[in-house]
């Protein structure tokens, strides 16, 4: 696709992200590439070899295997750090710790508002940390800094201890999940990227069969060493963690200039790649303060940042309550089929939205099953049916998340935009993280019904929102397919500078938004 060079420059965008037709004059077509600007360390590299698809597609599996596999195991045992709690409850924490009334409510929101709070800090500066210190060390350094404090929380005696390393574990866990997520949107082209984040978050989804199918083994430790099957829970888990962290210190790579795994030639390829995946002039890499009021201002991002937080809700609290009336032993064992059915469900709807290039559909799918799930809980009906709406309860939260990241991660051009986006996304999601530790109350044991209703309100946000964020979408996209057929049939040109194509991000005339 050529890319025109006119004269005369045309008035900016609307605040409704359509194109001003005035101003637009005769010109001739220059090559895609005739900028020249540098991106993403092209100007060190050769030029971009061309490839038939099955080199394209061995380089891709390439960087893959490298690093899929060692974020998801770190996210997989951050997750089980995180959400291991309720699997201690059943073993003793709360008799233990005397943790009466609502001090476990407490413990689990003093995580989640810290959590919250950190997201919220590296909103601004996430992108700016994983560019100075380097992914390869950065996301390694907080894990290990995570497993240390994991193990500790198995040694705590009382409450106050309890609540102490709990603060902790959330400051020090906050940064990956969002960093990662950022880390994935350098790496690979937008329609690439929710198969690689559905991967990635499906070792959160398998953490949460893993964790009852772990908690049940480490359970016949109790007594050991003087501690309880609780106490052995933390500690082993939290140990795994720092040898995962360990590892990923050899493993885990930067950006794509500077990977020693690819040749010269496939790190050209995969810089190229990215550099025309949604621009023809590659996206804005440098940091400036406007960018940063515009992103948190967007009411586009805003909406995207609600929508996820009425999938992640219902995530925080199916995942910190599954009572379902048995022995501890029981609960466990059941806890394991719905995040099963849901990892399958996370990875297959991802590969399919890549495929399709799509987003909202795999949203609306995910929010339609949640909605379901606690309208099922909520009623009077037999344990056997409340069991069933846990697996559609499950299977929409972890499910439907992938689809919402990537969605922002594809709509927002600019490295710091999308990395300011992304954290947003997390934020709005932790605050519904912390909402749901409070409505899962002991004392409404065993229905939970106000829990389940206010769940159930989340979801019906994120059904409202969905369509008016889709609507918006497609109207700006046939708007601009409008102007640029007129301009076609006309052989009229509008002109922008590629400096200023980069700026203007996802405003610029030849970007398309992913439904």
């Amino acid at each position: 696709m050529n890319f025109p060079v006119v004269h005369d420059i045309a008035k900016r965008e609307s605040s409704d992200d359509s194109l001003e037709k005035s101003n637009i004059e005769v010109l001739e077509e220059a090559p895609r590439e005739v900028s020249g600007l540098p991106y993403g360390g092209d100007d060190r590299l050769p030029p971009p070899p061309t490839l038939t698809e099955e080199e394209e597609k061995r380089i891709w599996r390439k960087i893959d295997m490298r690093l899929l596999p060692i974020l998801t195991i770190m996210y997989l045992f951050a997750s089980l750090d995180r959400s291991n709690i309720g699997n201690a409850k059943l073993q003793g924490l709360l008799t233990e710790l005397q943790l009466t009334g609502d001090k476990y409510n407490v413990a689990l929101c003093i995580f989640a508002y810290l959590f919250m709070d950190r997201h919220e800090c590296l909103t601004t500066t996430r992108s700016l940390v994983l560019k100075k210190f380097r992914p390869s060390k950065w996301l390694p350094g907080i894990t290990l800094i995570w497993g240390i404090i994991a193990t500790l929380m198995g040694l705590v005696k009382t409450y106050p201890q309890l609540l102490g390393v709990r603060i902790c574990l959330g400051v020090a866990e906050a940064g990956l999940p969002p960093g990662v997520f950022y880390y994935i949107t350098m790496w690979y082209p937008r329609h690439m990227v929710q198969y690689r984040i559905g991967l990635f978050w499906g070792g959160a989804t398998f953490a949460g069969a893993f964790s009852g199918l772990l908690a049940f083994a480490i359970s016949f430790m109790s007594g050991r060493a003087g501690l309880l099957g609780w106490s052995w829970i933390f500690i082993i888990e939290g140990l795994t963690t720092v040898v995962v962290a360990i590892v990923a210190f050899l493993v885990l790579v930067d950006f794509p200039d500077t990977a020693s795994f690819l040749t010269p030639e496939e790190r050209a390829y995969v810089v190229h790649r990215k550099k025309y995946d949604n621009s023809s002039v590659g996206e804005e890499e440098h940091f400036e303060f406007k960018h940063l009021w515009e992103t948190v201002l967007d009411w586009k991002v805003i909406i995207c940042a609600l929508i996820n937080a009425s999938v992640i809700t219902p995530v925080y609290g199916i995942t910190l309550f599954l009572p379902f009336g048995f022995n501890a032993v029981i609960s466990q064992l059941l806890s394991v089929p719905p995040y099963v059915v849901a990892t399958a469900a996370v990875v297959g709807w991802s590969k399919w939205s890549d495929n399709i290039k799509m987003r909202s559909p795999f949203i609306l799918a995910g929010l339609i099953c949640c909605l379901t799930g606690f309208a099922i809980n909520a009623a009077d009906v037999s344990i056997g049916v409340k069991y069933f709406g846990t697996f559609l309860v499950v299977t929409g939260g972890y499910a439907g998340f992938p689809g919402n990241v990537s969605w922002v991660g594809n709509n927002v051009v600019g490295h710091y935009r999308r990395g300011i986006a992304i954290g947003m996304l997390v934020t709005f999601a932790n605050t519904g993280g912390a909402i749901a530790c409070n409505i899962y109350r002991v004392q409404d044991a065993p229905r939970y019904l106000l829990g389940h209703l206010v769940e159930i309100g989340f979801v019906s946000m994120g059904l409202l929102l969905l369509p008016v964020i889709f609507i918006t979408f497609t109207r700006a996209n046939a708007r601009r397919d409008v102007l640029q057929r007129e301009a076609e049939e006309n052989g009229l040109k509008v002109d922008y500078t590629p400096e200023e194509l980069r700026r203007m991000g996802n405003r610029a005339p030849d970007f398309r938004y992913t439904l």
